[in-house]
């Protein structure tokens, strides 16, 4: 099913059929401020396994999740002082920044070195999902392992609708993945070049 929201002012009805579809264990495609993405509640564990089914991965790479302000990233991983300016400089964004994460994070999400990956894009659509929802929302790139990214929600209907229970159209984007950056022991890595510039982390 593909739906249509406004871009820059999602409509709150509709944000809360696409909760609705979240809170019985959905998986959804959604429009990020890079590419959209494949997401479900970060607690039902039946979706997370969907997700992981329909993206054909190992089990032992978990995926990131957004959250909608900083301020619920402290429930979900340990932010130093450092690693709070440095994020509060950059986020909204188009990066993703690996933490250590909380006890409150279910085991599905959290690498072996109990790290986690989070979100906060610049998009309107995917922050009044998570706000709408209470809690985090699982993102990875809405594609097959391997495959190309798809970037059209018309194309993301017509490869995936049959695995999808929702498509959320906010329009076509044309982008990269985001950054992914380590902050874990208030040593900044880049570990993945995406959309977000790093060259205010090169300059120190």
């Amino acid at each position: 099913m593909l739906m249509p929201i406004n871009a820059e002012t999602p409509q709150l009805r509709l944000v809360r059929r696409v909760v609705e579809t979240l809170t019985r264990g959905g998986v959804i495609a959604y429009p990020t401020d890079t590419i959209y993405g494949i997401g479900c509640d970060i607690f039902n564990k039946k979706g997370v396994r969907k997700i992981y089914q329909i993206k054909q991965r190992d089990a032992r790479k978990p995926f990131s999740f957004i959250c909608s302000d900083l301020s619920e990233v402290a429930n979900y991983a340990r932010v130093s002082n450092f690693a709070f300016k440095l994020m509060k400089r950059h986020l909204p964004g188009p990066y993703t920044f690996v933490l250590e994460a909380s006890r409150v994070v279910p085991d599905l999400l959290v690498t072996r070195q109990k790290t986690v990956g989070i979100r906060i894009p610049d998009n309107p659509i995917a922050t009044a999902i998570v706000r709408e929802l209470g809690h985090p929302l699982v993102t990875t790139s809405a594609n097959l392992a391997g495959d190309e990214i798809l970037q059209d929600p018309a194309d993301i209907e017509e490869s995936l609708g049959r695995k999808l229970d929702l498509v959320i159209d906010g329009g076509i984007l044309n982008s990269k993945p985001s950054t992914v950056i380590s902050l874990v022991n208030d040593q900044p890595e880049i570990l993945r070049l995406g959309c977000g510039s790093v060259d205010w982390l090169e300059q120190g």
